[in-house]
């Protein structure tokens, strides 16, 4: 049986044995993977496919077990561009460093959706530096399902950037109906089944998006900025450059609401432009009105040096005509491609700023642009970095047309269509979408993976502004008070917000609504100085799309005067009970402050703390020794006044005391001195002249005391009852308090009250 020839007529001599496709002149590393780097030029791009093998009348096909040189990604494509897979594609590789097989990996339709293709196929699937390959279809659903025609596995090689790659030699693949010179390749092993295809969920999320309108906006956005991711890519991709400008019959690119994002052009990952020359179309409206998110498919496992030739090797698969084992596009489907390093990669040629038709949804490519994160992301959630990029993107695209990235759009059909969630549509239907939307809302597929598609709000959110969550977190320098807070000197405002940094042009802070001091976007925190009186202050945020979130206002109090003492502070003697160690005393004071007084402090001759409105406070203090009494009166800014005053307390015993009527000692440890004197005899009398403040009569008290007469400096002004139900000693019974020291004299005098006239007096207590 004569062998069928496969991609020119060497291939038996190139190859040397069947069962093994070849690609001979690799341009990798020794390590299989490529640099990443900038192309000096042109990258050159090698694609080449083989027949898989179809049996069961048609519902299922394979590729076996085959030996390669190293190749990078692969797809699956079939004859009619129109027709959709029915079933389930996987492929599995060995790594050519590694020798393992990889886990089987699915492979999603692509869709299609350019209409200049020349072959349908699957998503094309990085799976790195690879020299081995295995493939299998099966149709699913019905019975009577079968698969496309004509079923080609197609291997690329993206090509090395930073040189001009080698020549590719020939391949050669066993293909059905050829002669094997060698045995075929080994059956799929034990246990490698097809899995199920995921099944869609049986819910329709809601297209739309609430739209929150931010509280104002500028009024003249500055030229767009071009300021990189908040993560900046480890990526060796080349610097954004400009894109060319459009031709003489393009339209003019529009200015947008958002900031540019740094975006690494077709030229910087190596774009060889003469596999795509027709010229790029324009949208017929000249308008986008939403974007579409989709990923890459398969695997998030690449190395980010690697995002460049995974770019190239899709531009490759989308490109290379049908005899080659690409899709023969006009050129790559995806307008933007975003790695996980948050590097931005031009696609579709015709200007990033403009709106080119792109070949990415089917039957909706006519109005909207399109984003592809490179990665599967069906369990794996994007990075942030990732996420970001993305978002920034959506941004500036939608900013360009005036279209809000949290809103809803109609989109009008251009084919029939069903999406993952199995709503249909006719050609020409007006159909809702979310202005930023997954691959699947659009068309029947996973894309953009689960998790990815669980991520759409947050893009959404982060792209159309204004900053979410904005709050004061905290206030240094300053001290709060009931809601208010109150400074001296210059304050720290810190604060914190949802919206990552990259969407944030600056920070302001305002004073009564005026701006003070300016931050960057990724700041959290700036220094203000606040003037005398009360005052509102706020933190507003400036998104990117020129949108202002701005947070509550708080109420800030400049004050740099100090606390006054209105009533300076005093000494004065207490009732209670009197020890030589122990005299009890009043401290009182009262301390103000024209905005907030926060509190007095004891300093000596013992530490304590009172409150604002506490203006007395009770004390002891030892006999005979002179004590300074310091105070201190803090306001809510912290500014400080300090108040003294100095008191010797005297004990005048009772035998020191001017004598009339008849008096009785006694002596017992509970007395001062353990000694009294006792008297029952009416107007008996002792007195006491001294220097002094403040003074207090100490007595003995029971149930059957007396009564005594207090008389002042010659004037009567109490009558004092020492009755107790229990016996005291020592007891401060009496005092009186002048404002100044000076001379007096106090007299108490027995009243000889009916039935218990006795009065037991233990001295007479002064402070001087």
């Amino acid at each position: 049986m004569k062998r069928r020839r496969v991609w020119g007529t060497a291939i038996a001599v190139a190859a040397g044995l069947s069962g093994v496709v070849v690609f001979g002149g690799m341009t990798g590393n020794a390590d299989g993977e490529y640099d990443g780097k900038a192309a000096g030029g042109p990258v050159d791009t090698k694609t080449r496919s083989v027949k898989l093998k179809t049996v069961d009348g048609g519902r299922s096909a394979s590729l076996a077990r085959q030996d390669t040189e190293p190749f990078s990604m692969l797809g699956v494509t079939w004859a009619d561009p129109a027709a959709r897979m029915p079933g389930t594609v996987e492929a599995r590789t060995r790594g050519a460093e590694s020798g393992d097989w990889s886990r089987w990996v699915e492979l999603d339709d692509l869709g299609t959706p350019d209409p200049t293709a020349e072959r349908g196929g699957t998503e094309p699937v990085w799976f790195g530096s690879s020299d081995g390959v295995e493939v299998r279809v099966v149709a699913g659903g019905k019975s009577t399902a079968v698969l496309p025609s004509d079923l080609r596995l197609t291997l690329v090689d993206p090509g090395r950037s930073g040189g001009t790659p080698q020549a590719m030699a020939p391949a050669a693949f066993a293909v059905e109906g050829e002669e094997s010179a060698t045995p075929t390749a080994p059956a799929p092993e034990p246990g490698t089944e097809s899995p199920a295809p995921e099944p869609a969920p049986s819910e329709t999320p809601t297209t739309g998006a609430p739209t929150t309108a931010p509280e104002t906006t500028e009024p003249a956005p500055p030229a767009p900025e071009t300021s990189a991711p908040e993560t900046a890519s480890p990526s060796a991709s080349a610097p954004a450059t400009a894109t060319p400008s459009p031709s003489a019959t393009g339209p003019t690119p529009p200015p947008s609401t958002a900031a540019r994002p740094a975006i690494t052009s077709r030229a910087g990952w190596g774009a060889d432009e003469s596999m795509s020359p027709e010229a790029p179309t324009y949208l017929p409206g000249g308008k986008i009105k939403a974007v579409a998110v989709h990923h890459t498919a398969a695997t998030e496992d690449y190395s980010c040096a690697d995002s460049a030739a995974i770019v190239r090797g899709i531009y490759a698969y989308h490109v290379k005509p049908a005899s080659e084992g690409g899709n023969g596009w006009k050129d790559i489907g995806y307008h933007f491609l975003v790695d996980k390093c948050g590097t931005i990669f031009e696609g579709r040629k015709g200007g990033v700023d403009l709106p080119v038709v792109g070949a990415h949804t089917y039957g909706f490519n006519s109005e909207t642009t399109s984003i592809s994160l490179i990665g599967g992301y069906t369990t794996t959630t994007p990075s942030k970095s990732q996420l970001i990029s993305a978002a920034r993107i959506a941004a500036w695209k939608l900013g360009q047309y005036g279209v809000d990235p949290a809103g809803t759009t109609t989109l009008t059909a251009g084919d029939v269509g069903t999406n993952y969630y199995g709503k249909s549509w006719a050609k020409g239907t007006q159909v809702p979408f979310s202005n930023v939307f997954g691959h699947r809302d659009g068309f029947n597929t996973q894309c953009p993976g689960q998790a990815a598609y669980n991520q759409l709000p947050s893009i959404r959110s982060w792209a159309a502004g204004p900053v979410a969550g904005l709050r004061v977190t905290s206030v240094t320098g300053a001290t709060q008070s009931a809601g208010t807070y109150y400074t001296r000197g210059p304050l720290t405002v810190a604060w914190t917000s949802t919206t990552p940094s990259s969407f944030i042009i600056r920070h302001e802070v305002l004073i009564d609504g005026n701006v003070v001091a300016t931050a960057t976007g990724s700041a959290t925190s700036a220094a203000i100085t606040v003037p005398a009186g009360r005052h509102s202050v706020a933190v507003r945020a400036v998104h990117t799309t020129r949108k202002l979130a701005t947070t509550p206002a708080l109420a800030v109090v400049g004050d740099t005067t100090a606390p006054v003492f209105s009533t300076t502070p005093r000494v004065y003697l207490r009732p209670g009970t009197v020890d030589t160690t122990a005299v009890p005393l009043n401290l009182v004071w009262k301390a103000t402050d024209a905005a907030a007084l926060r509190d007095v402090r004891l300093t000596t001759p013992v530490p304590k703390v009172y409150g604002p409105t506490v203006t007395t406070a009770a004390h002891t203090a030892k006999s005979a020794v002179a004590t300074m009494w310091t105070l201190n009166a803090y306001d809510q800014a912290g500014n400080r006044t300090t108040a003294s005053v100095g008191s010797t307390p005297v004990i005048l015993q009772e035998t020191s005391a001017v004598r009339s009527g008849t008096w009785t000692a006694k002596s017992s440890a509970g007395y001062l001195g353990g000694k009294s004197l006792s008297s029952g005899s009416r107007n008996a009398s002792l007195s006491w002249t001294f220097t002094g403040r403040s003074a207090a009569w100490v007595v003995s008290r029971a149930t059957t005391s007396g009564q005594a007469y207090v008389y002042v400096d010659g004037v009567k002004i109490a009558t004092v009852d020492l009755k107790s139900s229990t016996t005291k000693y020592r007891d401060a019974i009496w005092t009186r308090s002048w404002s100044s020291a000076a001379k007096h004299t106090v007299k108490i005098v027995v009243v000889g009250t009916s039935g218990r006239p006795t009065v037991t007096s233990d001295g007479l207590v002064y402070l001087r």
